[in-house]
């Protein structure tokens, strides 16, 4: 099966997940989800691994044990690129009632990786080259973001000339992409291609200068 897009049903589906969050909804719509969600979503994944490597694909139940929000269903399809052991960045797309995003980075980092990356911002060989990597990802749309430390670790000076992004423990970016009839056709693959393609530099910045957790396993995905 070729990936030509998601179909309107896809994104109705969500609407009425969203309005109804039950399992009585979810089995009166499950082939639809089978059909118009997880088999695009499939057929997206296997064309994007050839470039891209192999996916996961999440599956679609909450885990509830320790969330106060009880709805059983995210409310969202999504997927990632990510390979732990070898410290990659992950890429990140979801698709859900309000259209496609699409993301990438480190979105959890170990202790001694977030260490290592703001040891890596604070450097004026490896600093600058990352400030240029997310100026020209704002420049294109997509928005930067990452868990923060409350307080400037003490041993970086108040002035630094990359004092916010000193407080960073993790870091991605991503965007939303517009709503649109591409959305139902081959464009669509080609539209998160292009994305992906733009989030992979500040991805090998990341690898090159964090890199996997030396002392525990760290997850880099929603």
């Amino acid at each position: 099966m070729s990936f030509e897009g998601f179909p309107d049903e896809a994104f109705a589906f969500y609407e009425g997940l969203i309005a109804d969050n039950s399992k009585a909804y979810w089995t009166d719509h499950r082939a639809t989800y089978d059909r118009c969600v997880k088999a695009p979503m499939q057929a997206l994944l296997a064309e994007l691994e050839p470039e891209f490597g192999a996916a996961t694909f999440f599956r679609p139940y909450r885990d509830v044990r320790f969330s106060k929000d009880k709805t059983p269903y995210k409310e969202h399809a999504g997927a990632v690129v990510t390979d732990d052991a070898a410290g990659r960045s992950a890429l990140y797309v979801q698709v859900g009632a309000d259209g496609i995003y699409v993301g990438g980075g480190y979105y959890r980092t170990a202790t001694d990786q977030a260490r290592r990356l703001r040891d890596a911002i604070a450097e004026d060989r490896t600093g600058p080259q990352l400030v240029r990597l997310l100026d020209a990802l704002t420049e294109a749309g997509f928005e930067v973001n990452g868990e923060q430390l409350k307080r400037l670790p003490k041993e970086y000076a108040d002035d630094h000339p990359r004092v916010e992004l000193l407080r960073s423990k993790s870091l991605f970016a991503g965007r939303a992409l517009p709503p649109g009839g591409w959305m139902h056709t081959a464009e669509c693959g080609q539209r998160i291609v292009a994305s992906w393609r733009s989030l992979q530099p500040l991805g090998e910045w990341l690898e090159r200068h964090v890199g996997a957790s030396r002392t525990e396993t760290a997850r880099r995905r929603p």
